[in-house]
């Protein structure tokens, strides 16, 4: 069982491909991972970023598909136009089933985007998708609606679905995660948990429903199972705040 993951890298393992790779690996697949971007950030702070070539992007997808049977990926940050292109058509060529991440901001408040991707996004890779996976902002730039409770949301939801299945996330919405699959609106919602752990949690979600789907579990049983997942590592998850070395006393 091999997956595959297409994002970028967070030094502090919290978001991108690093975490992707553990949930991958918590749940019993094997994880494989492109990367499109360094980054320098960590769970409260975001320095820096270093695009890669977009060349090079097809190389490591293609050196993958060499060896390893893909058949579920799952996209992360993109960057670029070029780039959301160069995976759509990748997509196609492989025949993936590509659950896809429209991150355009970090946690930490960083720019994972050149410019606004999200008519690109619709354009050319959510059309060849089974599943997005939003959060709010991110799908307010996707179809144009302002989001400012469940009924939004499921409006937002029903125009987006006219492109592609998906699950706008509840972490901005009282806990409510509205599921669309097929032009059917379900929702479930999950406790609020008071915590500074949320670095990454939509990377543990997609990650979780690219592996449950490798287990042959159906999109819906993939998804109730990865919200759960997301909800048990952020309850569980430990996020420290270093003391710099010249305030310890």
């Amino acid at each position: 069982m091999v997956v595959m993951s297409i994002g970028g890298v967070d030094p502090s393992a919290g978001a991108g491909i690093f975490a992707d790779i553990k949930v991958f690996q918590a749940l019993n697949v094997y994880g494989t991972g492109v990367v499109t971007a360094l980054t320098a950030q960590n769970p409260n702070n975001f320095f820096s970023i270093k695009p890669l070539d977009s060349n090079y992007i097809i190389s490591q997808i293609d050196s993958i598909l060499d060896i390893y049977p893909v058949k579920y990926i799952k996209t992360g940050m993109l960057y670029s136009k070029e780039n959301i292109k160069i995976v759509s058509k990748k997509i196609q060529e492989y025949d993936f089933k590509a659950i896809i991440d429209p991150i355009m901001q970090s946690t930490s408040g960083g720019n994972l985007s050149q410019g606004d991707l999200s008519d690109c996004m619709k354009k050319h890779i959510l059309k060849h998708a089974i599943l997005t996976t939003p959060n709010i902002y991110e799908a307010e730039k996707l179809t144009g609606i302002k989001i400012t409770d469940e009924k939004s949301a499921i409006n937002a939801s029903l125009k987006l679905g006219e492109t592609c299945d998906n699950v706008i996330t509840g972490g901005h919405l009282n806990g409510i995660n509205i599921i669309n699959i097929n032009g059917k609106i379900t929702t479930k919602k999950h406790p609020i948990i008071q915590t500074t752990n949320l670095h990454g949690t939509g990377c543990n979600l997609t990650a979780a429903i690219t592996s449950y789907l490798e287990k042959q579990n159906n999109l819906t049983q993939s998804i109730t199972k990865s919200i759960q997942y997301t909800q048990k590592s952020i309850k569980n998850g430990k996020h420290k705040t270093l003391i710099p070395p010249n305030k310890i006393k």
